[in-house]
């Protein structure tokens, strides 16, 4: 059973960090990924801006007005205040989220949650395996090795989309593909004639990547059955369990692990997470509708 306990309570009412005012910021720009999602560039629209957001981290996107919602930064430069958050109009919140325009107003709070641990990956082989909008969470991850690429082995990047319109963040998919230290491989569930890459699910380009299963990190996110079966191929590849970094990504509310609506077994994916190693979701990923 949930509770809360004083510490908690007196801190939502008294809030003495100021952690539950949003922050204004402005959009600088917007960028139409396909016909369901967009990307807001934003930056602190007065002096005052949230701390440095880390790969893997969300921020609470306020409408004025109209409500919040946590979304995961898509990218982000290190120790930047400019960062892009990416969403799709699924609901009252991100609907207006995706009316906003480049001059207009939202707030923000944050940052909150786990970062993807990049150091981990120093010296070892890289797997990114993306599934849908997962590939935003997965995002800065990318950019950040780049940005570091002599510091990591192998770097292969997996991603899967329900169709070719389907496919995000086109431009940086051709830099990803045209670069020759990266391992970008594109598939799609279901494709037209004009199609000419690969189709089926993302798990099969795995024999397409190239690591060492021993000394590999893998990162995934996407939809959960997806992440089922990716991990249980990277499993089935010598990957060992604590190698493996995952993004759950819940329906989380208040960013503070007092509302209950993102709890995971006995995990509050808002404070614990989203990112989590695989060992410590494992006995819950695989239980449906959980």
């Amino acid at each position: 059973m949930y509770t809360i306990d004083q510490h908690d309570i007196d801190t939502y009412i008294q809030d003495p960090n100021g952690e539950w005012e949003p922050i204004p910021y402005l959009v600088k720009d917007k960028i139409y990924e396909n016909e369901r999602l967009i990307s807001l560039v934003l930056e602190p629209a007065g002096e005052k801006a949230i701390a440095p957001i880390l790969p893997g981290q969300f921020n609470m996107l306020y409408v004025f007005g109209v409500g919040e919602i946590p979304i995961s930064v898509s990218s982000v430069e290190e120790a930047h205040p400019i960062m892009v958050h990416t969403t799709q109009a699924v609901g009252p919140i991100s609907r207006a989220i995706c009316k906003l325009e480049p001059g207009d107003l939202l707030g923000v709070r944050g940052p909150y949650g786990t970062q993807w641990p990049i150091e981990e990956a120093f010296d070892k082989d890289v797997l990114i395996i993306a599934g849908g909008v997962g590939l935003c969470p997965l995002r800065p991850v990318i950019e950040r090795f780049l940005q570091q690429r002599k510091k990591i082995g192998n770097l292969n990047v997996l991603y899967g989309a329900r169709d070719p319109e389907s496919i995000i963040f086109h431009n940086d998919i051709i830099s990803w593909q045209s670069d020759p230290h990266t391992n970008f491989q594109v598939t799609v569930d279901h494709a037209f004639s004009k199609w000419h890459g690969h189709v089926g699910v993302v798990t099969r380009l795995i024999n397409r990547a190239r690591f060492e299963p021993t000394n590999t990190v893998v990162y995934v996110c996407g939809p959960e059955v997806m992440m089922r079966f990716a991990i249980f191929a990277c499993q089935q590849a010598g990957i060992p369990d604590p190698a493996i970094y995952c993004s759950m990504e819940r329906n989380m509310k208040c960013g503070f692990g007092l509302c209950g609506h993102c709890q995971y077994g006995p995990h509050f994916v808002c404070k614990e997470g989203a990112v989590f190693n695989y060992e410590q979701v494992k006995p819950y990923l695989n239980i449906q509708d959980l």
